[in-house]
């Protein structure tokens, strides 16, 4: 008779029961148990082309959600006509709402690789099926999001003589004579930014695709970013040019960046995230 994988532990109120360590197992692994996968410096350029790839074969879900990233700039450029402080502290919300945008880019992508068609209403409900977790990640950048915008109200309150009237001039706020107050804001925002990006660069397709909870999505994209920080500052900085060039022409190029770096976030999810670990949602796994 093999011997048995069970241990005795004392019951309350006298007697034992049995233990099986293989319980514990059964419970999954945690976030230190996903694999990651190696990445090489011309990965990230490879993402971009496979996301472009993507909205090529479905430009109307791309161009649906590029409108979006394109009205959002123009809000806050109206905005910046009244209050110029305060669009600069609720421009990080474009890291906060982005991620959110891109769910459907996210599952338009992986339809694509599994063969099938996406289509845009299936991509608006992508975060049905995950809500409780995504909303869980959402609130922790919220939070990161209120403590940038309080930082960037901060750093206005100690360059300036109370909330200096720009006459919504862009260039009167870059003056050379504002150098301490663009140094300070560019270091807030940086480290703000930083932050949200080791926590979220591959957590929300993470949680689209697996049954995976929010906090080891979050920790997995941190151990990513802390492990193979070279490949990743670089995809960071690939995405900061990009956005940025976009953002020039009035906002007009993110119509095309923003869903072609969605989709290119799928793809660096896919190829940095190993197959060990919690089984994509829908799927049980393995016994």
């Amino acid at each position: 008779m093999p011997p048995s994988n069970e241990h005795t532990h004392p019951a309350p109120g006298g007697g034992t029961h049995a233990i099986d360590p293989r319980g514990a197992a059964a419970q999954g692994p945690s976030a230190f148990d996903i694999a990651l996968n190696p990445l090489r410096f011309g990965d990230p350029l490879r993402w971009i082309a496979a996301g472009w790839r993507d909205f090529v074969r479905c430009p109307g879900i791309g161009l649906f959600y590029g409108g979006c990233f394109v009205a959002m700039g123009w809000a806050l450029l109206k905005l910046y006509e009244h209050a110029p402080a305060y669009v600069l502290a609720l421009s990080a919300g474009f890291l906060l709402m982005g991620p959110f945008l891109c769910l459907g880019l996210y599952r338009a992508s992986q339809r694509l690789e599994e063969g099938r068609q996406p289509d845009l209403g299936d991509s608006l409900l992508a975060w049905d099926t995950r809500t409780g977790q995504l909303a869980i990640f959402g609130f922790v950048l919220l939070v990161l999001e209120m403590l940038w915008g309080r930082a960037t109200l901060v750093v206005f309150a100690v360059s300036f003589d109370g909330m200096p009237d720009f006459q919504g001039s862009l260039r009167a706020l870059l003056d050379p004579a504002n150098l301490g107050f663009i140094v300070a804001w560019l270091a807030v925002g940086a480290v703000f930014a930083g932050l949200i990006f080791a926590v979220s660069v591959v957590s929300m397709p993470m949680i689209l695709h697996r049954q995976t909870d929010a906090i080891s999505a979050g920790l997995t994209s941190l151990r990513l970013v802390l492990t193979q920080t070279g490949v990743m500052l670089w995809w960071a900085l690939l995405i900061v040019v990009v956005v940025g060039l976009a953002m020039l022409p009035w906002f007009l190029g993110l119509l095309v960046a923003g869903p072609v770096i969605g989709h290119a976030s799928w793809h660096a999810y896919r190829a940095a995230v190993g197959e060990a670990g919690p089984a994509p949602a829908g799927k049980a796994a393995a016994p």
